[in-house]
């Protein structure tokens, strides 16, 4: 019965594969320490400013939230000097991502996305029965002048991951202009820089991050997402947003889900974000974990890819990643195997704290030497 009342483009769908939960694996080994190292997670957790605006707001829980996020959303655009009604807000950015394919796009048009990016552009795609045009990747990343060139007719949304997931690839802002020239005017080009803060934080800023906000002044047609579960540290509370022209914002509104942004999820990202400090902090502790994964790939003579961002992939030569993956799960360490993404011969680890960190680079020495 229930097959033949679900949406045709529901019936081939698969559902998305998260991370492994910790208590999951600690029920299937019977072991009582994981390292969970698979979903780039914050290991450092959230600012305690953060936890402080959730106790107070506990007293409120029988009331709904701010449905419009009136204080989060001031800040945020009196952060990135924008008007708030360009503002959307997700249960997390993939909301936004959704919403722009909900929005904008009819089981007639097809969407843009590239190779070994973010799996919920598919999904979104997929479930309203639009065509998915997957571009090859270039040396891992975008490649921006074949997704301009597959712009077809139909084309109403192009997905630009800056920095990608899981690559960890990223686009150069006069790259990323020549490709918004291109494009026409009415595709919307959604750039998801839900790991955006690690490149804007660097110690050195980064020679050609582009700053997309301006670029939004310039090319109105532009949707950016970003994330209060990276670097914020606030993963399970589900809050992230989008940056967008105030008619393109409208129409996402329309499709966005009353209270959408629970009220502690407010509370918390509001007080996180005007945290500088503890961001900052963060991110360097994030790059001194990424000196140690490198140096520990390094010496166990395993190629990565470069990254700045809080994951690094890697691969493992000649060896089955499955099997690699499936014996980190038997020492209690939980990476991400990149099958799905068409790279099969890689994994993904997030940053963790030094101990953590260790633990996965001794487990993968242990293993490869075995």
């Amino acid at each position: 019965m229930v097959e033949k009342i679900t949406a045709d483009p529901v019936k081939s769908l698969s559902p998305y594969t998260p991370g492994k939960p910790e208590k999951e694996l600690k029920r299937e080994m019977g072991i009582d320490t994981v390292y969970k190292l698979a979903s780039n997670e914050n290991p450092v957790g959230p600012s305690p400013l953060a936890i402080d605006a959730i106790q107070r707001a506990l007293t409120q829980l029988h009331r709904y939230p701010d449905g419009n996020a009136y204080e989060l959303r001031e800040a945020i655009a009196s952060h990135y000097f924008v008007n708030h009604n360009q503002i959307t807000f997700g249960n997390g950015s993939s909301d936004i991502l959704e919403f722009a394919v909900r929005a904008f796009v009819e089981p007639t048009d097809s969407v843009v996305v590239s190779q070994h990016a973010f799996a919920i552009y598919d999904l979104a795609t997929q479930a309203i029965g639009a065509e998915v045009i997957k571009v090859p990747a270039q040396n891992y990343g975008h490649d921006l002048v074949s997704m301009a060139n597959a712009v077809q007719e139909n084309t109403k949304v192009v997905f630009v991951a800056n920095p990608n997931n899981p690559t960890s690839t990223w686009v150069k802002e006069a790259e990323l202009r020549q490709f918004l020239q291109r494009v026409p005017q009415h595709v919307i080009v959604v750039l998801d820089e839900a790991y955006g803060e690690f490149m804007e934080h660097q110690d050195e800023p980064l020679v050609g991050w582009p700053n997309s906000v301006q670029l939004l002044q310039e090319f109105p047609n532009i949707i950016i997402t970003r994330t209060f579960s990276k670097v914020y540290g606030l993963a399970a509370l589900r809050v992230g947003y989008g940056i967008s022209h105030p008619a393109v914002a409208d129409r996402m509104n329309r499709v966005r889900p009353p209270f959408n942004v629970n009220a502690l999820a407010q509370a918390a990202a509001l007080a996180a974000f005007k945290d500088l400090a503890g961001l900052e902090a963060c991110v360097e502790q994030n790059t001194k974990g990424l000196k140690q994964i490198f140096a520990g790939l390094d010496d166990l003579g395993l190629s990565y890819l470069p990254s700045q961002v809080n994951f690094i992939t890697f691969f493992i030569g000649d060896r089955d990643a499955r099997s690699i993956f499936n014996s980190l799960l038997q020492r209690g360490v939980i990476v991400r195997p990149l099958a799905n993404y068409e790279m099969p011969d890689a994994l993904r680890v997030s940053v963790g704290t030094e101990e953590e960190n260790q633990a996965f680079l001794t487990s993968l020495r242990d293993i490869l030497s075995d």
